[in-house]
Parts: structure tokens; sequence; C-alpha cells
């Protein structure tokens, strides 16, 4: 009865910095908020009994991406306004040519590997399930046989950052006429 007034508790928690994540107006403020609610979904892997889980939730998404997050922010500063100037003239489709290449690659790798496709996953299940807990276990399945799927992970981190770059930039009216960008405060009073 008391894990689910717990489980309660850490449900209307997460709905609660969800919610407030989604209203917040700034950056930091909703990047606390989402470490909130993968704060209480790790409480909840916990009350389930999944304890490497609810650890990796917490070093890996509440840890490690949300100081990411945070850093990009603040890379960005997001008072001060950039010009949209490319320095090579063939920027976009150079951009676009290696990502196509990239793709083809991965897409290459996946389709030709014999110990990524079509290898027996009951060895995995079974290594795993005959020591439950054994993070060894975990790792050594990570890194082996899903290593390509560990991978495209980090290369879509990496593009989500660009993405949150590309997107943040601002093109101000009066700096794209060549004049000078007006201050944080003179924008603050316009």
């Amino acid at each position: 009865m008391i894990a689910l007034i717990i489980f309660g508790a850490v449900f209307v928690f997460a709905l609660g910095c969800s919610i407030a994540m989604l209203f917040a107006k700034n950056a930091v403020h909703t990047a606390l908020f989402l470490v909130g609610s993968q704060v209480a979904l790790a409480v909840a892997f916990l009350l389930q009994g999944a304890h490497f889980v609810a650890a990796v939730q917490i070093i890996i998404y509440a840890g490690a991406i949300m100081v990411l997050f945070l850093f990009v922010v603040m890379l960005l500063g997001v008072d001060r306004s950039e010009v949209l100037v490319e320095p090579l003239p063939a920027q976009r489709q150079l951009a676009l040519a290696l990502g196509a290449l990239l793709a083809a690659g991965i897409t290459y790798i996946a389709l030709t590997s014999v110990d990524l496709i079509g290898a027996d996953r009951t060895q995995d299940l079974a290594a795993i399930n005959r020591n439950p807990g054994n993070v060894l276990a975990v790792a050594r399945t990570l890194f082996s046989r899903y290593l390509l799927g560990f991978e495209a992970t980090s290369v879509l981190l990496v593009a989500a950052i660009v993405g949150v770059m590309v997107l943040a930039r601002r093109v101000d009216s009066v700096t794209a006429l060549g004049a000078e960008a007006p201050s944080s405060e003179e924008r603050e009073v316009a």
C-alpha cells in the first residue's frame, strides 16, 4: 500500500514537472523541470525493482544529457543576436552531401554486417537472465552486438545539438541591413 502511495506521488510530481516544462519561458527552467521528471521516472523504476535502469536514468539522462543541453543553451547566448552569414559559399550543399554520405555508410554497415544482422539474440537474453543485475553482461551485450545502435544514438544526439544551434539563430532585420545591432537593453525597451 505504501508503494502505491509513493508511486502516485511520483506520478503527480512527474506530471507537474512535465506540464511546468511546457509552459516555462526560460530555457534553463525548462531543463530543470525536465530533470525533475527524469528523477521521478527513476524513482518509479526503483519502485519496480529495476535498480540498474534507475541508476542509468539518473546518471545518463538527468546528469550527462541535461548538462550537455544546458551547455548548448549557455553556449548559444539567448540574449545576443548573430549575423547569419555562411563562411563557405556552398556550406549547405556540402553539409547535405556529407550527411547523405554518413547515412549511406551507416546503412551499408547495418546491411552487410554479419554480427549485427541475423544474430541469435537468445544468447544475449540467456546471458542476462543467468545473472540478473549483472552489469557486466549488459555492458558486453551493449558494446558488442548493439554497438551500431549505441553509436547511432550518439550521432542523433550530435545532430540534435546542431539542429538546436541552427534553429536558435535569429536574424535581426536591422543587422541584416548592415546597421549596428541593438543592445539587449534597447530590445527590452522596444
